[in-house]
């Protein structure tokens, strides 16, 4: 498998679950400005959206979207406990999971990339993403993580967009249980050895 990545963003998922389930992939980095790969290549054509995460597959099949990748994963190893089994209640929960992230603070935040977005409007964007945070903070004083007791696809993908808030200068102190949070997933193997691998190329 080739996972097409960038530093620094929503591809930091794939590229931890991954680690997690010990599988064997090739790295290949994306220029998000030029849209080129490392080795030279139109990533357009790999990716006709033009962003990162991107999945190849050992049959030539392209897998986009975070989300549906790092299901398709863990399903290579259902024994990794990273998703519930397909079809089953806690499959359905773990999918409410990743659709709140994906659109309500992936995509709540990604807008705050944009350095022209006026005060007032970037104001409006942290408050609603400042009450979802009130939301996890609520969550994770009840629980280790976001499905209960362990670790699954769904953490390594908060953990990754909400790495983000340094970038927009948001600190967590407001939400402590946030803070521990973030602290127990960084301390994962897999999330380290993700986390230098990508700072070092």
């Amino acid at each position: 498998m080739k996972l097409y990545y960038a530093p620094d963003t929503c591809s930091l998922s794939p590229h931890i679950v991954l680690r997690e389930l010990g599988l064997e992939f090739e790295r290949v980095k994306v220029d998000n400005r030029s849209k080129l790969t490392a080795d030279g290549r139109d990533f357009l054509a790999i990716n006709p959206k033009g962003y990162v995460a991107a999945l190849e597959l050992e049959n030539g099949q392209i897998l986009t979207e975070g989300p549906a990748i790092v299901q398709y994963l863990a399903d290579l190893k259902p024994a990794s406990g990273l998703a519930p089994e397909a079809g089953s209640w806690a499959r359905v929960r773990l999918q409410e999971w990743l659709n709140f992230i994906s659109s309500e603070i992936h995509a709540g935040s990604a807008l705050l990339f944009n350095p022209g977005l006026p005060e007032d409007v970037s104001a409006l964007l942290r408050e609603k993403l400042f009450r979802r945070f009130d939301f996890l903070q609520a969550t994770m004083e009840q629980q280790a993580y976001l499905t209960g007791a362990s670790f699954s696809v769904a953490d390594a993908y908060l953990f990754t967009v909400l790495r983000w808030c340094k970038f927009f200068s948001i600190t967590l102190n407001r939400w402590p249980a946030l803070i521990a949070y973030m602290a127990r997933i960084n301390a994962r193997p897999a999330v380290q050895a993700a986390l230098l691998t990508e700072a070092s190329e």
